[in-house]
């Protein structure tokens, strides 16, 4: 497989990791940019930006040490006693946001498609185990292959609205409601948003790094699937601009402009969003799994099995409640990661000895 191919997967399973319930329903986007009006469009180029560079300096890392979970990547940049306790916060969160795309996945099959929430987390449970099971290389071509359909679909939902909007470019600031974002200063939120993302995919990218066939593959992978996230949120954050009054009024912004084309457009996303659902899941608890098992061992099933049965039975605690409580604590652990890879470049760049 040439690395130009390679790159590409490895960008799409990046971006298949990302794009889970908050995100592919619009809410993540809704919150922490859409309602700073024409000002969203710098919030999320300054978000994108970092969400590149630092995602490419963890497959980068992840290369060089060859690393089997994000334990080596966390101890060698902060040692091993403060490297230990991030390397627990970060398994806890992994596995309490494996949780939320359980809970998400059950709410997603109520609203689209009238199923009882306990019997959408459970099918989704069943999918994710059965993945699971699958060698890495299988894993990551699953995860990357929803990727297109879900930038195919926002596509067209987005030139739709933009081209025909309920809310001009020059009133969106009537409508901006800056007192439902998390701070209330845009260039904060963006920054805190791409250390929620680097959170969600440092492990996941730290092991794609080090199955890398070459080290040009690894960062360059990283990087394309930065872009195709930047794509995303711009489509996503357009299109909701254009219907915003309506947008802040919707649990699921993106399903309510997909109806708004048509209705088999609306049912096609719900297929999509209830796949990326799956796909964060998945990129979740193959590194949660694989930090204190080694892959595919009889443990590793084992510790898989009673995982998702636990994940499950908590699940019944609402999706809204299990991202309040989760999400916003992650975003400043991703923040403290992204610190670390940021100085090792820096010292990589202006000292004589260079850092692994």
């Amino acid at each position: 497989m040439s690395y130009r191919r390679e790159s590409m997967m490895i960008g799409f399973a990046y971006t298949g990791v990302i794009v889970g319930a908050g995100f592919s329903t619009g809410q993540e986007i809704l919150q922490f940019f859409t309602n700073y009006g024409t000002w969203s469009y710098a919030a999320i180029v300054l978000s994108a930006l970092i969400i590149m560079f630092v995602g490419r300096q963890a497959a980068k890392l992840g290369y060089r040490l060859k690393a089997d979970s994000h334990e080596e990547p966390i101890n060698t940049m902060f040692g091993d006693m403060i490297g230990k306790a991030i390397d627990y916060i970060l398994v806890f969160f992994l596995y309490g946001i494996a949780v939320i795309m359980l809970a998400g996945a059950g709410s997603a099959f109520y609203e689209s498609f009238g199923v009882a929430p306990w019997l959408g987390s459970l099918i989704m449970m069943v999918a994710v185990f059965v993945t699971l099971l699958l060698d890495f290389n299988k894993i990551v071509a699953v995860l990357g292959a929803v990727t297109p359909f879900l930038v195919a679909f926002v596509l067209i939902i987005a030139a739709f609205n933009v081209f025909n909007p309920a809310v001009p470019m020059n009133e969106v600031n009537q409508y901006a409601q800056i007192d439902r974002t998390p701070s209330g200063h845009w260039w904060w939120d963006a920054i805190t948003y791409s250390g929620l993302v680097l959170a969600t995919a440092f492990s996941f990218l730290s092991i794609m790094g080090s199955e890398a066939s070459k080290h040009k593959a690894a960062r360059r992978g990283a990087l394309v699937g930065g872009i195709i996230i930047m794509l995303l949120m711009l489509l996503i954050n357009g299109g909701m601009l254009a219907n915003l009054n309506a947008a802040n009024e919707a649990a699921l912004p993106t399903l309510l402009l997909a109806e708004g084309v048509h209705p088999a457009l609306s049912l096609g996303l719900s297929i999509v969003m209830l796949l990326v659902i799956y796909n964060t899941a998945v990129g979740l608890m193959y590194p949660f799994l694989t930090r204190f098992t080694v892959a595919y061992s009889g443990k590793y099933k084992l510790l898989l099995a009673v995982g998702l049965l636990f994940g499950y039975a908590l699940s019944f605690v609402g999706f809204v409640d299990l991202v309040n409580i989760f999400y916003p604590i992650f975003g400043y652990i991703g923040l403290f990661i992204a610190g670390g890879l940021t100085i090792r470049w820096v010292a990589n760049k202006f000292s004589k000895k260079r850092l692994v």
